[in-house]
């Protein structure tokens, strides 16, 4: 039976923001160190009192976890680690009963090699029906010893592992994500199936992991740069895929939100034509560095790429994969680059933290959706992970270079004075990852005790966003404004201004200031890395 759905409109979706919870180190309700569906249950009070519309859940499984969920051996069975189906099913109730609707995530590219279908296919051997659903090739050079294409992997390292039988079998991740042929009806018939079977427990909608991948080169050619069309990345026939889900999803009334990494704005938006997708994530905000001029290419971009379509931008500041917003903004490089991350690369918390106000509010008041990424409310920084607990294959596949994305997934601190920070109650055990030890400052509690902290800030700005005209879906227009200010109004006489020169400046006139990320100075002049919502 599927859960009650919150008061909504129409297209909720066009304006909500949406918090993404990782399963793993949201909550952990049995205090085994792993968070868990019970610890979501418990904290669920937490996320509607901040107002948010709706959770995103990254995947929560059946998994071996080698890539932290994302290789999901069943898509009907919860991990044990998390909990239950019927646990899962009362977090969609009772979130129902707050006020905020649940999305799930899906990750159709590949399964792990656990999943029963790969499985099968190993055991069935070359040329079996098995075999079909999966990409097995026989390997090049005299004795099949070398790899069938050239295809670079989405993490480091080879796209191909060969089996005992001398077959090789594609993964564009790790070796224990084997990649799924969308060529395959059984693929296309189990992914519609999976779809129903969660909008039937009453989810709002389904974010869909590297959403332009699914589609291959039926002859698997070698990988050439600049090739068109690239051989497994935004093929034309992934179209066909997403708009049978479309008609799925307006069955139920549900919604998608596509992870849709496309440098070509036309092409990006495609995926988002009023008979496929409602939204896809907005990277090249989350990429983008903390400089004026190009913050406002990006936002302009965006909201052209979006207009054809008459989609709404999503934004986005961080998520699962990304170094945490105060750290990125404190450092001398503040964009984001996965292939420029390194161990040791310094960060001035202080001026990172002030950027990352600022920048919640100018996110915030953008047209559109946001997502926000569970401990950006508290400003939780990037964690430094000691090398014998880091556990992301992004890690270990860069040969050590890369640090991975544990420092963004470290559990959640709750409560200042409990062991591992109320993260997993009073006799937690040892979180997963560690947390750091000066962490009992951004802890919930003593968060919410403070007027001026981080978590005061975003409970202030999404109750404004709920509460006052011209924000959400809407038009955007820029005014004049001082080098290195960005500033603009919205519908209904909104207005945002954010200070990213190296001085203070005189507000634009109004009647009323409804928030700012920091104090004004005393001459009521707004200082730099400072932002500010004003009513006309």
């Amino acid at each position: 039976m599927a859960a009650p759905t919150p008061t909504r409109t129409t297209d909720w979706w066009r304006e909500a923001v949406i918090y993404q919870v990782y399963p793993r180190s949201f909550a952990d309700g049995d205090g085994d160190g792993t968070g868990d569906l019970a610890g979501v249950r418990a904290r669920l009070p937490h996320l509607a009192s901040l107002g948010v519309d709706a959770v995103w859940f990254t995947p929560w499984y059946a998994s071996p976890m080698v890539d932290g969920g994302y290789d999901v051996a069943d898509y009907r069975a919860i991990d044990p680690a998390f909990g239950t189906l019927d646990e899962a099913e009362k977090v969609i109730t009772e979130a129902a009963e707050l006020g905020l609707r649940v999305i799930v995530d899906i990750v159709p590219n590949h399964v792990s090699d656990q999943h029963a279908w790969f499985r099968e296919a190993l055991a069935a051997g070359p040329g079996s029906p098995a075999r079909a659903r999966f990409h097995f090739r026989p390997g090049r050079g005299e004795d099949g010893e070398l790899p069938p294409n050239d295809w670079p992997s989405q993490f480091s390292g080879s796209t191909w592992t060969r089996v005992p039988d001398g077959e090789w079998y594609l993964h564009l991740f790790t070796p224990e994500q084997p990649d799924l042929n969308w060529s395959h009806p059984d693929v296309r018939r189990e992914h519609e199936e999976v779809l129903r079977f969660w909008f039937e427990r009453g989810v709002a909608g389904v974010r869909i992991d590297s959403a332009a991948l699914l589609t291959k080169d039926p002859e698997l050619r070698d990988f050439t740069e600049g090739s068109d069309p690239h051989p497994y990345i935004d093929l034309d026939e992934i179209h066909d895929v997403y708009r049978s889900w479309r008609a799925i999803a307006d069955e139920y009334g549900a919604v998608f939100v596509g992870e849709v990494w496309l440098p070509d704005a036309e092409r990006f938006a495609r995926y988002l034509r009023p008979d496929e997708l409602h939204t896809a994530f907005n990277f090249n905000f989350l990429a983008c560095p903390w400089e004026p001029d190009r913050l406002r290419r990006t936002i302009d971009d965006t909201l052209a790429e979006h207009a054809p379509v008459h989609a709404p931008a999503t934004w986005v500041l961080c998520n699962h994969d990304v170094t945490r917003t105060a750290t990125r903004y404190g450092r001398t490089d503040t964009a984001f680059d996965f292939a420029a991350k390194r161990f040791g690369t310094p960060a001035d918390l202080e001026l990172g933290t002030r950027r990352a106000r600022a920048a919640a509010l100018l996110t915030l008041a953008l047209p559109g959706s946001v997502y926000l990424y569970q401990g950006e409310e508290l400003g939780l920084p990037e964690a430094d992970i000691p090398l014998d607990r880091i556990q992301d294959p992004m890690h270990f596949r860069s040969g050590g270079t890369d640090p991975g994305r544990d420092g963004c997934r470290v559990p959640i601190p709750w409560e200042a004075g409990a062991p591992a920070y109320g993260f997993g109650g009073d006799a937690g055990a040892e979180p997963w990852l560690p947390q750091p030890a000066d962490w009992a400052r951004y802890a919930v509690d003593r968060q919410s005790a403070d007027s001026g902290s981080m978590l005061a800030l975003y409970r202030t700005a999404l109750g404004l966003r709920r509460s006052e005209p011209g924000f959400g879906d809407g038009m955007l227009t820029w005014l004049p404004a001082p080098d290195g200010v960005l500033a603009f109004t919205r519908d209904s006489g909104l207005t945002c201004v954010v200070n990213l020169s190296d001085g203070s400046v005189q507000l634009p006139a109004h009647h009323t200031l409804l928030l700012a990320s920091g104090p004004l100075d005393p001459a009521g002049t707004l200082p730099t890395d400072t932002a500010a919502w004003l009513r006309a």
